[in-house]
């Protein structure tokens, strides 16, 4: 949606004076695929074509409205809701366009801004992918045709990489089998050599993941969101992937056996540790949207086993707040390397609570969970008498989720942007500069999702940041606004994020972050996003995609281009 800054570098001229643009065909050029070029494309697929609009469209126009409004008014906020509109993303704001004179294409919900709806960055047409031939039908349309193309499930994204004006797009989110196996061999490998999994298709999301595998008697390590709205199989996993398990069994690249994805030459491959091991290593971690469109992945599942939980949440001040973190400071990463993990919300705008804390113990018994935790709950309590303290027990993951997640008041279709940063452990073991970081500013989420496992996992086994396994936590702050704001407010909120992400980064100077719960303002985000793994995928890019059909913001090989992403630099 946004030009991103520190593309538009090398468009002027730091790597050189690039040669004469090559530039993608968007819509309304007079390259734009005609209607007998679409209607060829019908004749090879099995779904008619589809027409994204932004959702927001059907309450426009306003004396007269195009769709049930009423519709669109009652789940806007609803993950799962917006997962199903094609045209629409999580966070509304990456539907609009700015134009370089600073006008804003949107269509807003709140009708009373007297807004025009305009399509904005929300592709025109595209192909709503039911087999691996609708996506290779769709593939082979983009090379013919020359065409920007953007691959959209869900619209779980901050880095607006799902969606892009007038590019074609392939939505895969009806792409739905889920296949459970326990004796699963890859291809290409030993009989001897099986597993427990689940393989899921590209538009499974995780609460159908999590029903799956809890039918199976097994668990799975996912995402965590208010209804499992995040697919399984996309940016999630192709960006590392993260969640509460995560420091008992590993980051999601840590459980991929197998996947199968349809590259740019339009060809269907299987990729695991035998065949086509180089794109296995890279998909794991190098990001979505960049090596091909990825059809299903195979999962390792585990055995169920119980769970403690304890809640903290309450309304405290500001010499509170830093009283307790100074305490709960000196729990990690002790209890990371045990295999904790947890969910630290400070500062939230609109929650019930401005301090909101989730422990999970993953097989530790409710009286050990108590013992290890007691001297912290009675400083909580002392400090702010009226705290809620809740310690639970479950018997699994899937009560464990159904009880704190699966009900949640939906938290999507928000104007958001994030910074964020993986924090290693040093910062823990003198952490009073991590304190401080921590009370300077609001939001902040701290994320207790790596250490354990994740740090057990040999950091060039897959193509994953490799500051995942030094790090003890993930933190992220972020700035929130009302639909509606003119380019200079935006602009002034690109500043103040752009100032705290600089905050950020003194906690792990020249380190690295989660590229899927990233900032847009990153100045190196080769090395942020990849680390010294970034040159071997780049390579691999080159390899499978050589033409650079698939680019998305901040990903491999995007400052080969310009800052629109449709005009190659080189």
């Amino acid at each position: 949606m946004k030009a991103v800054w520190w593309l538009a570098l090398f468009a002027s001229g730091v790597l050189g004076k690039p040669s004469k643009p090559r530039c993608r065909c968007l819509h309304g050029d007079p390259c734009w695929p005609t209607e007998y070029d679409f209607s060829q494309l019908q004749s090879t697929i099995s779904q008619p074509l589809i027409h994204p609009v932004p959702p927001e469209s059907a309450c426009y126009p306003v004396s007269n409205p195009s769709g049930n409004c009423t519709d669109v008014q009652t789940n806007t906020f609803a993950g799962n809701w917006r997962s199903d509109q094609p045209g629409s993303m999580q966070i509304p704001q990456f539907e609009s366009f700015i134009f370089p004179n600073g006008t804003i294409e949107a269509c807003y919900l709140n009708t009373a801004l007297g807004v025009p709806c305009r399509q904005g960055s929300v592709p025109p047409i595209g192909v709503d992918a039911r087999s691996v031939k609708d996506i290779q039908a769709g593939v082979k349309f983009a090379v013919d045709h020359n065409l920007r193309l953007v691959i959209h499930n869900t619209g779980h994204d901050y880095l607006a990489r799902s969606i892009a004006r007038g590019a074609f797009m392939i939505w895969t989110h009806n792409l739905k089998n889920i296949t459970p196996s326990s004796t699963f061999v890859p291809e290409g490998a030993p009989e001897n050599e099986t597993y427990h999994v689940l393989t899921l298709e590209a538009g499974v999301a995780w609460h159908e993941a999590y029903d799956a595998a809890q039918a199976n008697g097994r668990v799975i390590v996912g995402g965590i969101t208010p209804g499992g709205s995040v697919g399984t199989t996309g940016g999630w996993m192709q960006g590392g992937g993260h969640g509460i398990l995560s420091p008992q069994h590993g980051l999601g690249v840590d459980n991929v056996v197998q996947l199968t994805i349809v590259t740019a030459s339009g060809k269907h491959l299987t990729a695991n540790s035998y065949l086509n091991s180089d794109l296995f290593w890279a998909v794991r971690g190098g990001g979505g949207g960049t090596y091909g469109v990825v059809t299903s992945v195979t999962y390792r599942t585990h055995e169920i086993s119980p769970l403690t939980a304890t809640a903290v949440f309450g309304n405290i001040t500001p010499a509170v707040r830093k009283d307790i973190l100074t305490e709960y400071l000196k729990l990690w990463p002790a209890l990371s390397d045990a295999g904790w993990g947890a969910y630290l919300y400070l500062g939230m705008p609109g929650a019930a609570a401005n301090f909101s804390l989730l422990l999970a113990a993953p097989d530790v018994p409710l009286a050990d969970v108590n013992a290890t935790l007691t001297p912290f709950l009675d400083f909580v309590r002392t400090a702010q008498e009226d705290m809620v303290i809740q310690m639970l027990p479950f018997d699994g993951f899937a009560s464990f989720y159904q009880a704190f997640f699966a009900d949640l008041d939906p938290q999507e279709g928000v104007n958001e942007e994030l910074i964020s940063r993986l924090i290693p452990r040093e910062a823990f073991e003198d952490n009073e500069h991590l304190l401080d970081v921590m009370t300077s500013m609001d939001p902040i989420l701290l994320f207790h999702v790596a250490g354990g496992k994740v740090a057990q996992v040999d950091p060039d086994s897959a193509g994953v940041n490799p500051a995942w396994r030094k790090a003890t936590a993930f933190m992220i702050s972020a700035a929130l606004w009302p639909e509606g704001v003119t380019v200079d407010q935006y602009r002034a909120i690109q500043g103040q994020l752009k100032s705290n992400l600089a905050i950020l980064d003194t906690l792990a100077p020249g380190g690295g972050t989660y590229l899927n719960e990233a900032s847009l303002y990153e100045p190196n985000p080769q090395q942020t996003f990849f680390g010294d793994h970034y040159e071997r995928l780049k390579a691999i890019k080159d390899t499978y995609d050589p033409r650079g059909l698939f680019i998305v913001a901040g990903g491999v090989a995007s400052e080969d281009w310009d800052s629109s992403l449709n005009c190659r630099l080189s």
